[in-house]
């Protein structure tokens, strides 16, 4: 459902290597699956930033999100009390009713965030997921502690070793000891990809694309599915493993 909302900023916080939390107070009613987003205005900025949703409660919205560029540079030196304005309730999220097994959660760096609040809704519902998470360097890890104290065996990978199991995702994903069933994965496109290729489970893959609009207007983020053309802002950004074409 989407709605156009104004929050109030309670929290702006560096939790990692250019990475941030925001925390913020306002309509949440629009939110209804983990893996969806919101399209936040940015002053001075012509198109709005789409920014994955890391959790949402009755009235409380967190984003997290990495500076990359001018728009989230802004985005990271706005404070308490100040005022955001956003496009809510986008895109398709998970569907956690699909999981069988120990639901697999991996993520790729800033992908991490939309799988917090999915391991949430997993646990809620009884499910024990384990996660895989990927990240370049040690200060680029966050949230690892967050997934443990939902209950969620928890494996960081990194490119460099520095912390946690040295490599990526994938070497993580055959490093786990416990069985797995349900694949849920979001990051860059090549970790989606090699997630793909190295887990023959079913599963849903969350996409990174660039977006114009956020609502599937513009057609700016289409791509091709074995079942015609779909738009990742609207019709995504979670795609399930038998309807991609790499």
């Amino acid at each position: 459902m989407l709605k156009e909302a104004v929050y109030e900023i309670t929290a702006n916080i560096r939790i990692a290597k250019d990475v941030y939390r925001m925390e913020l107070a306002g309509d949440t009613s629009m939110f209804t699956a983990p893996g969806q987003f919101a399209d936040v205005a940015v002053e001075g900025c012509y198109l709005r930033r789409p920014i994955s949703v890391c959790d949402w409660e009755d009235g409380k919205l967190t984003l997290i999100y990495k500076v990359v560029g001018g728009g989230t540079e802004k985005l990271s030196a706005m404070a308490r009390g100040e005022k955001l304005d956003a496009l809510s309730g986008l895109g398709n999220g998970f569907d956690t009713s699909a999981a069988n097994g120990r639901p697999l959660l991996v993520g790729g760096g800033v992908g991490t965030p939309p799988l917090y609040g999915l391991a949430k809704r997993l646990a809620a519902e009884g499910k024990r997921p384990l996660a895989v998470l990927g990240f370049q360097s040690g200060p680029d890890v966050f949230y690892k502690e967050d997934f443990e104290r939902l209950g969620v065996e928890t494996l960081i990978c990194t490119a460099d070793g520095s912390s946690g199991t040295k490599g990526f995702v994938t070497d993580g994903i055959r490093a786990l000891s416990d069985e797995y069933g349900y694949v849920y994965a979001c990051g860059p496109e090549a970790m989606l990809k090699a997630v793909w290729d190295c887990c023959p489970e079913d599963g849903q893959f969350s996409f990174e694309e660039r977006m114009a609009c956020g609502f599937g207007v513009c057609m700016g983020c289409s791509c091709r599915t074995k079942y015609g053309y779909k738009r990742i802002c609207r019709d995504g950004p979670v795609l399930r493993r038998e309807e991609i074409v790499w």
